[in-house]
């Protein structure tokens, strides 16, 4: 079997030395090239067609998030970013660079690159050079996503009024929330709740770059605050590590065991939704791998919800989305840009005026 060429860009000899060996300790990698600055990076994917490139963000000359763009743009390659997280510049540049196309992030720790780092780093790197990623061209990106006037596709109205959406998304998610909540309509009626597969110290960083490009009220969700009240769009997430549910008319932040080794659990929110609101809800699950989500969609449909599902002609991965077809979960699967107007039509169930 023939074995997987990874470029690794670092402006760290020091990184780049650490990385390779740990690439050269498992005989299905090959390291093909290092770079030391995005330009370097941009100049050897061209050259050497890897299969997969680490990216690390901070970098003289052209950096990470720059070289990102070149790369996605003329020599489309899966891109894993190395970031700082908890720095909130880097944070907020990590997430510039997934709406770039970079594939997936991975938290770069503040000291020893340790060997349990190396192995989490290797598997989500080989992760990422089974995707399939396209030309990723910003201008042509921002056209699209401007929010379109189109007329909003013909569904049946729901039986129940609808008074809340969710989501719920994993690797290239970000990208695909941020579309979303940048199309949906002027006057957009529901609040949302949202589940990310992201880490303790890049949640912060991901409201206020949701919020940023949105233009929309973003933050983490606080144990205990009432559900907010359909109306206008509010955006509620998930924070890092912990998962968010309904209960009681509230939100409740939980420390329960991982699910699908993830925590926050996208099945945890929409099955506590299923519980609490029943048809009176949206579910939408987006790009993801593995199952996470599929189950609770499911559940949300068992209770009368209505339930959207990304077609994998848009996704990243087509993990979750697969999963949750497979279980007769989807009312709906439609591409990432047909979704913010198909939402838009199935929130049109009369939902009542309201505050957050």
């Amino acid at each position: 079997m023939s074995r997987l060429r990874v470029l690794i860009v670092d402006d760290s000899l020091t990184v780049r030395r650490r990385l390779a060996d740990a690439f050269a300790f498992d005989p299905s990698w090959e390291v093909v090239g290092e770079a030391s600055d995005g330009q370097q990076a941009f100049e050897q994917c061209q050259r050497l067609r890897p299969d997969v490139v680490t990216m690390d963000l901070v970098m003289p000359k052209v950096d990470g998030l720059r070289a990102t763009e070149l790369i996605m743009a003329h020599c489309p390659t899966p891109i894993v970013v190395l970031s700082a997280t908890e720095n909130r510049t880097e944070g907020l540049r990590t997430l510039d660079a997934l709406a770039a196309g970079a594939v997936d992030a991975v938290d770069k720790p503040s000291g020893t690159l340790d060997s349990r780092w190396m192995e989490t780093l290797v598997s989500r790197v080989r992760v990422a050079a089974r995707v399939r990623v396209i030309t990723h061209v910003r201008a042509r990106l921002r056209t699209e996503e401007s929010r379109s006037h189109a007329p909003s596709p013909r569904v049946q109205p729901p039986v129940v009024p609808p008074r809340l959406l969710v989501m719920g998304a994993s690797t290239g998610g970000p990208a695909a929330v941020r579309h979303i909540l940048c199309s949906l309509p002027p006057g957009f009626p529901l609040p949302v709740l949202l589940v990310l597969h992201i880490t303790e110290h890049f949640d912060t960083a991901m409201a206020e770059w949701l919020e940023a490009q949105s233009g929309l009220p973003v933050r983490s969700a606080v144990d205990g605050e009432p559900l907010p009240m359909p109306g206008r769009v509010v955006v509620r997430m998930a924070p890092g590590n912990r998962h968010l549910v309904v209960r009681g008319g509230r939100l409740r932040l939980v420390d329960g065991p991982e699910r699908h080794s993830c925590r926050p659990s996208v099945d945890e929110l929409f099955e506590s939704v299923a519980r609490e609101l029943g048809a009176a809800s949206i579910g939408c699950l987006l790009t993801g791998m593995g199952r996470d989500g599929a189950e609770g969609l499911s559940a949300m449909r068992r209770a009368g919800a209505a339930t959207v599902v990304e077609d994998e002609s848009t996704c990243v991965v087509f993990g979750m989305p697969r999963e949750a077809i497979r279980l007769g979960a989807a009312q709906h699967v439609v591409g990432l840009t047909e979704i913010p107007s198909l939402l838009a039509a199935l929130s049109r169930g009369g939902a009542r005026e309201g505050l957050s």
